[in-house]
């Protein structure tokens, strides 16, 4: 395991590939969110991007990973896929009150993701920016903006997001543009590349490079997020691991 303040993770623990190529064979499917969080820092949940969680259900994950792991929220689409952002207060309020506050300490940053033709309006987001809370059933909340656009490479854009302490999401991806940007008190990256003929994922260079962001990313100790979350998704486990190895 890396250190706490750097967690690599991948998305989500049930998909039927890993059970070639990560799961021990014969594991059953209501023991791989156990044996997922016991070798990662972390897991990116999307299906609350389609979907409110029954509260019965986050209990049980809270129960189901060490003390040490953290969970990372895909927001609702309903927040983040309106034309303007700023009408979103009863979305995501609804969102936010879904129950996952039982988390408690397990919880880590919330993803707002936004659609790849959502070009920046600044006060739009400034308006949505406010609206984000900053705790949920006194549980701290921690914003992460994913946009995947080119317009949001804008100085303005960063200061906004250093006020609410909101990170902006680094995107490794051929589909979009990759912003860096230290805006917050913690780094989030998505790891998009994966490579299906190699084994780790990514090659040696790439991971080289990615354990040196990382690595400055989580300077001061500040806390770090590496999903690897798409490309050649039955590669994802590999690819967190030998970053993870890197970083130990």
């Amino acid at each position: 395991m890396t250190k706490p303040n750097i967690r690599v993770g991948i998305g989500g623990w049930n998909y039927a590939p890993w059970r070639d190529n990560f799961y021990p064979k014969g594991l059953a499917q209501s023991k791989e969110l156990e044996y997922a969080a016991s070798r990662l820092g972390a897991i990116e949940i999307n299906a609350t991007f389609y979907g409110r969680q029954k509260p019965a259900s986050w209990e049980k994950w809270a129960k189901t990973v060490p003390d040490d792991f953290q969970f990372a929220i895909k927001a609702s689409r309903f927040c983040v896929s309106r034309s303007k952002l700023a009408e979103g207060a009863e979305s995501i309020a609804n969102f936010v009150g879904q129950g996952f506050s039982v988390l408690g300490p397990k919880l880590g940053p919330i993803l707002w993701q936004f659609q790849a033709r959502r070009r920046l309006e600044l006060d739009d987001i400034a308006a949505f920016l406010k609206l984000l809370p900053k705790e949920v059933d006194g549980v701290r909340l921690r914003h992460a903006l994913e946009p995947r656009h080119e317009s949001f490479q804008d100085e303005n854009f960063f200061a906004l997001c250093r006020e609410h302490d909101a990170a902006v999401v680094f995107d490794d991806a051929d589909e979009y543009p990759t912003i860096e940007a230290d805006t917050a008190s913690f780094t989030y990256a998505r790891l998009q590349r994966m490579n299906s003929d190699i084994p780790t994922g990514y090659d040696a260079t790439a991971l080289d490079r990615f354990e040196t962001k990382a690595r400055r990313w989580a300077k001061d100790g500040r806390d770090c997020y590496v999903f690897m979350i798409n490309g050649a998704k039955e590669r994802a486990p590999a690819a967190a691991m030998a970053l993870q190895d890197l970083l130990r």
